[in-house]
Formats: C-alpha cells, sequence, structure tokens
C-alpha cells in the first residue's frame, strides 16, 4: 500500500511539474500599409441647418447693404 502511495504521489509530482512548464510560442508580429478610401459622408442634420442659416443670414446682409447704397 505504501509503494502504490509512493507511486502514485511520484507521478502526480512528476505531472504537475510537466504540466506547469512554459511553452515557448512564437509569433510574427507583420505590419502592412494598407489605403483606404474614405468617401465624404452626408452631412448630419446640423451641418444642414447651419447652412441654411448661413444662407439666410447672407442674403438679409446683402439686402441691408443694398439699402445702404454705393457711396461711391
Amino acid at each position: 500500500m505504501r509503494k502504490l502511495f509512493a507511486i502514485s504521489v511520484l507521478l502526480f509530482a512528476i505531472f504537475i511539474t510537466v504540466s506547469c512548464r512554459e511553452t515557448k510560442t512564437e509569433t510574427k508580429e507583420v505590419v502592412r500599409e494598407v489605403k483606404v478610401e474614405v468617401k465624404e459622408e452626408d452631412p448630419g442634420i446640423l451641418e444642414r441647418a447651419a447652412k441654411e442659416v448661413d444662407k439666410e443670414i447672407n442674403e438679409e446682409i446683402d439686402e441691408e447693404i443694398d439699402k445702404i447704397g454705393n457711396d461711391d
């Protein structure tokens, strides 16, 4: 019984020692440069609203300039 116990302890110790070894894995790092063409995205609602407001303000400014007239 002692021999069986001693053998099982010895096998268990060997198993633990072998299973805990760090295995070496080799990895390669590959870097690829890729050109990506990006399509211009449609403007969002805020950009569209800002363009409309700018357009209206520019029209009002032009009207005021026309009212003042040219002082030449």
